[in-house]
């Protein structure tokens, strides 16, 4: 076997010397600040969806009465952001309703329109059950 040279790693003071303190900016053209343009990685964030929501409409225990209701918000999204939201479905489907834990529950049939309003939130809205 051939012997291999071994590189010092000592230190010394070869390593103390900053290899910039050389170079200078004359001859250099001025740069121009400009505004970075949104990376492919952000684009993707924001239209990334908030989570999926189970929109159901249950008739079952009810006395008959339809109700509309969404389960499976992600864990993600706080309590109050929740009570804001069903405070804002009630008004835009122009029916009674209330949030029972994490689950909103709208008086009648109002699948569509919550579910065309959740997309519009940026949740991913799933009709679930029949």
């Amino acid at each position: 076997m051939s012997k291999k040279h071994k590189i010092n790693t000592g230190g010394g003071d070869a390593l103390g010397a900053n290899p910039f303190s050389t170079l200078d900016g004359a001859g250099l053209p001025d740069g121009e600040i400009r505004p970075r343009a949104p990376s492919s990685q952000k684009r993707s964030a924001q239209k990334k969806s908030k989570g999926r929501v189970e929109v159901r409409r249950e008739k079952a225990g009810r006395g008959g009465k339809t109700v509309t209701t969404l389960k499976e918000f992600p864990s993600h999204i706080p309590l109050s952001t929740l009570v804001a939201m069903t405070f804002e479905l009630k008004k835009i489907c122009a029916c009674g309703g209330t949030l029972k834990g994490r689950v909103v529950e709208l008086q009648g049939d109002v699948c569509d329109r919550v579910s065309a309003e959740l997309k519009l939130r940026g949740y991913q809205a799933v009709r679930a059950g029949g």
